[in-house]
């Protein structure tokens, strides 16, 4: 047995509440290497009385990695409290595992209550919550400037024809929020039923992520009470509203950021940056775009986006006052954290607190492209922007450079990092403002991206379209990707519309299933590239099978309750699914 691959972490994502009374509990040990898995676990009160170390349960492999097993089980404690090890068993062995660490399977070691890792009371208030609603949502983002003009009347000077020109990064087109108001009905037919916006506070750039003034709404998408009046027609048409923060840096033409500018060491704000050495006038000083000699802290090196001291107990309070101030009087649903890695914990901890005490059911997303353990303990966040999750699905179906079974291995190996809880409300995108459209990632193979679409929407988590997917637009990187919203007819891909709108009815149609039900990668097949999975929940079976080859393959019995497909061809005995094809069908047992 290799003890050194052995591990398990009481309160963590090893061991947790899942809910009130129901403890999640997983070990991890060397690929292939154990056979068998036991749980000794009993009230700690208890131990001698009652000799529960006696008796042991057998837990279930849940992932496989290429390098690890995970095991689980279930668990509940009448007593809230909990007390456990693990009994492991290979083809030579039987050892204890627990606390102290590893002890030949003897009595002595099973008796010993210093021996065992405890839970040691079932406390709700700590346990890792997250919001249903999110489970339930498909999300779709806007890009403002970009998706609709619905008043021009609001236009900048410099505003372009729509559509004249695929964007350079000065371009404005006069999108607005009244365009979204009008477009409401298009994302309800589509099947959308929460939106994420980019920043929609004043700002001096398209894209809004130089915030001047974050409790005012930029004068070229309208008004307070033009946003109050879209957030009441989202809400009534079922659709939730997530705005985008930028807190770890402002805008150069913030007021605060000025006052630096003008006053250097004698302004009130100065403790409000990081500032390393005046002057801090931009193109003085070494303060010029893209330079590393920059005198103050910047998102990145863009001097135009001065980083905020949010240790500074002053910066920490008006932040948290705009945090709630959009909760209080405009009744939005969620937060995007821009750049979220890079504020510090104690902010975001107070962050969380105050803002799902106003509503206790807000959802705090944080733009965090890395493993993310230390945001998703219940205090901070709820999920981040699971690119990592989505990145293995490019790299398999898109770029063709991993295999199936490293494709199982990299998602299941996401999946062990977080509480199921989390998983659940992960936020799952395959493009965005700041990537090249996936579409174009396919270089223009739509069959290629319904089948990616078609596997992502089927992941644990909350998956998001970027506008105009549904009509296959395309887009190089940023800022290309970023192109006016196709809203005449004769452009749009009807066809391509209709598939997203089925695939969304699906996965509202299946999620239960797909948030709650078990995932086994049944099918790795590494020379056709054929890919399957099921979902398993109490009596029901969700399967999938994706042929990402070039060859046809045999998928199945033509006896299956098919319920959506792709490039598939039915006779009286078997399904084959063709070339970028994929089958998804449903298995039920009385």
């Amino acid at each position: 047995m290799e003890k050194a691959a052995l591990y398990h972490r009481p309160e963590s994502e090893y061991a947790y509440l899942y809910d009130k009374d129901t403890m999640h509990i997983r070990l991890r040990t060397k690929r292939n290497d154990v056979s068998n898995v036991k749980l000794i676990s009993g009230d700690p009160y208890l131990i001698h009385e009652t000799k529960w170390y006696n008796h042991s349960e057998n837990m279930q492999i849940m992932a496989q990695t290429e390098d690890y097993d995970y095991w689980f089980i279930e668990k509940t404690a009448g007593f809230k409290r909990l007390q456990y090890a693990f009994e492991l068993t290979d083809n030579k062995e039987r050892v204890f595992y627990g606390d102290r660490g590893l002890f030949e399977m003897t009595e002595q070691a099973r008796m010993k209550a210093e021996n065992y890792f405890r839970l040691p009371y079932f406390h709700d208030i700590d346990r890792v919550k997250t919001p249903e609603w999110v489970k339930k949502t498909v999300w779709y983002q806007i890009f403002p400037e970009r998706f609709d003009n619905g008043d021009t009347t609001n236009d900048p000077d410099n505003v372009l024809e729509w559509g004249s020109k695929n964007p350079d990064r000065d371009d404005f087109f006069g999108g607005d929020l009244q365009g979204v108001i009008n477009r409401l009905d298009h994302l309800v037919d589509l099947g959308i039923n929460g939106i994420y916006f980019c920043p929609i506070f004043k700002a001096s750039s398209n894209h809004k992520y130089d915030t001047i003034d974050y409790f005012e709404i930029d004068p070229q998408f309208g008004t307070k009470e033009l946003f109050k009046e879209l957030v009441e027609k989202a809400h009534e048409k079922g659709i939730k509203i997530m705005l985008d923060a930028v807190f770890n840096h402002t805008g150069y033409y913030s007021k605060e950021w000025l006052d630096v500018v003008e006053n250097g060491e004698k302004s009130k704000y100065k403790d409000w940056f990081h500032i390393n050495r005046y002057p801090v006038e931009f193109g003085k000083n070494g303060n010029f775009e893209g330079a590393t000699t920059i005198a103050y802290d910047t998102f990145a090196f863009t001097p135009r986006m001065p980083k905020l001291n949010t240790a500074n107990p002053e910066v920490r309070e008006y932040l948290l006052k705009i945090a709630k101030y959009w909760i209080e009087e405009f009744d939005i649903d969620a937060w995007r954290l821009d750049v979220a890695n890079e504020v510090d914990h104690h902010f975001w901890k107070a962050f969380y607190h105050e803002t799902t005490s106003l509503k206790e059911d807000f959802y705090i997303l944080g733009e965090i492209w890395h493993s993310s353990q230390s945001w998703l303990n219940g205090d901070e966040f709820h999920a981040v922007m699971n690119y990592a999750y989505t990145e293995t699905i490019i790299n398999y179906f898109v770029k063709k450079d991993i295999s199936s079974t490293k494709l199982a291995s990299g998602l299941y190996e996401q999946l062990m990092l977080y509480r199921n809880q989390i998983n659940q409300v992960m936020f799952n995108c395959l493009d965005s403002h700041d990537t090249t459209r996936v579409l174009t990632l396919c270089n223009g193979d739509k069959d290629l991206v319904k089948m990616t679409l078609a596997f992502t929407f089927l992941q644990q988590g909350s998956p998001c379209i970027y506008y105009g997917t549904e009509y296959a637009m395309e887009g190089e990187n940023d800022p290309d990707c970023r192109r006016c919203m196709v809203w005449e007819e004769d452009k749009q891909d009807k066809e391509f519309y209709e598939f997203i709108k089925e695939l969304i009815q699906l996965r509202h149609n299946e999620q239960h299933i797909i948030s709650y039900g078990s995932l086994d990668f049944n099918l790795l097949d590494n020379e056709k590239n054929i890919v399957g999975f099921k979902r398993v929940l109490d009596n029901q079976e969700l399967i999938a099978i994706f042929n990402n080859s070039l060859t046809e393959n045999i998928g199945l019995d033509n006896k299956e309750n098919v319920i959506f497909s792709q490039n598939i061809i039915l006779n009286s005995e078997k399904i084959i699914i063709k070339p970028k094809g994929f089958v998804v069908y449903k298995k039920c047992y009385r």
